[in-house]
């Protein structure tokens, strides 16, 4: 039974004004607010859910299934697997099925620690960084609690970055691990990981970075980067929540989280979600031929004017969070003297971006990553997270710094 036809490609495509096309465009973006949230999440780019849908109808079979209906999801979901490996410089054999960025982080990190207790490694020595994302976080304080395992935070310079000093000077004979996010969820900075890499490796330690920012966003190359294991999250990507992937390299074998049949060559049992699978692989093809149009560039220079036109329009009161060249070209984070970002945000109907604080008890709290970057609490609870995507415009970027700074001039404390 064949598999559907590979998508239509050219998502990057803009018009005469440089806008992009409207190719893929799913319907609640073009009558809701300027939506510029893409770091919490993408919405589903129409030509995946294309592709996915045929296997929650026609092609509903299990892959495993030795028989008619077995065979196109089969090949569907080895289809997938070549595509996001093609994506990353991997090999399909090094793709993993997860059912979220969290699970695929978790799968890393306690994987490899009790891979190493089970050589007879003593307490492994797990080394992460004060701004990674809570999953990571969460995952190295279980392996610390449960398996004795020794967790190093290290910390991160004003910009967000780690010196490779630290960790140079952080590694010991029993550091099993260094899981490093290749660019932070909020501020968009890139970590130096190949330097990061070449001192685990000196140490015969394995890296992981949770790369779901990254993937899609910018050329993201496994040997380059010298990642050992890499999570990618396929709604950070244009494809539905609870789909995504960790490249395991080959000759690395961390113990399964979960067991039971043979699935993901038994790294991961359960049978396969295969429309979800499918709208990963669809969209690594999606965002492979928009890195090759260009649309990195693109965007950095739509952050770039929004950031210039707030600048221009609130005067000295808008300060970057971040390094100005070492980050994602589609995330601005600012914080803007004298606000609340909440409540500018809250009185700005028109338009979707977030903040790096949360709410507790009613009170908000600053954001962890802005605090271990040492802002002041004052400074992070005025932070605006801004990130661009897929069909952001410059029409689109206009009216946010015009809305944000007409509501800044009412909120000001």
């Amino acid at each position: 039974m064949p598999v559907p036809t590979e998508l239509p490609l050219g998502s990057a495509d803009a018009d005469s004004t440089g806008d992009p096309s409207d190719a893929g465009m799913p319907a609640g973006l073009r009558s809701g607010p300027v939506y510029l949230d893409y770091n919490a999440t993408t919405p589903v780019d129409s030509r995946v859910l294309a592709a996915m849908m045929p296997f929650l109808d026609t092609h509903f079979g299990n892959p495993s299934s030795s028989h008619y209906y077995g065979d196109a999801p089969h090949a569907a979901v080895a289809r997938a697997r070549a595509q996001i490996a093609a994506l990353i410089g991997a090999v399909p054999d090094e793709i993993t099925f997860t059912g979220s960025g969290s699970e695929a982080n978790a799968m890393a990190i306690r994987g490899v620690v009790l891979a190493a207790i089970d050589t007879g490694v003593d307490h492994p020595h797990v080394i992460t960084q004060a701004t990674e994302h809570p999953a990571v976080l969460a995952a190295c304080r279980y392996v610390q609690r449960h398996h004795g395992a020794q967790i190093t935070v290290l910390p991160v310079d004003h910009h967000g970055l780690v010196r490779p000093d630290a960790l140079r000077t952080a590694m010991t004979s029993r550091t099993v691990l260094v899981t490093v996010m290749h660019a932070n969820n909020e501020t968009g900075v890139l970590q130096p990981l190949s330097q990061l890499a070449a001192i685990a490796h000196q140490h015969g330690a394995l890296v992981h970075t949770d790369a779901a920012q990254t993937v899609g966003k910018v050329p993201v190359d496994v040997t380059a980067l010298g990642a050992d294991l890499l999570t990618a999250v396929g709604h950070k990507m244009y494809a539905p929540k609870g789909i995504a992937a960790l490249f395991i390299r080959d000759g690395v074998h961390p113990i399964p989280l979960i067991g039971g049949g043979g699935q993901e060559r038994r790294l991961r049992a359960g049978t396969e979600n295969v429309p979800y699978a499918v709208a990963l692989g669809a969209a690594a093809d999606l965002a492979a031929a928009d890195l090759a149009a260009g649309a990195a560039a693109r965007l950095a220079a739509l952050r770039d004017e929004l950031h210039l036109t707030l600048d221009r329009q609130l005067a000295t009161r808008v300060h970057l969070n971040g390094h100005a060249t070492q980050r994602l070209p589609h995330t601005l984070n600012i914080s803007i003297d004298g606000v609340a970002a909440d409540e500018v945000l809250a009185a700005c109907p028109t338009l979707a971006a977030s903040t790096g604080s949360a709410c507790h008890a009613g009170q908000q709290q600053p954001s962890p990553v802005l605090l271990a970057m040492g802002r002041s609490e004052r400074s992070a609870l005025a932070a605006f997270r801004l990130s661009l995507g897929r069909w952001t415009t410059h029409a689109d970027v206009q009216h946010a710094a015009r809305v944000l700074a007409q509501h800044v001039a009412h909120h000001v404390r």
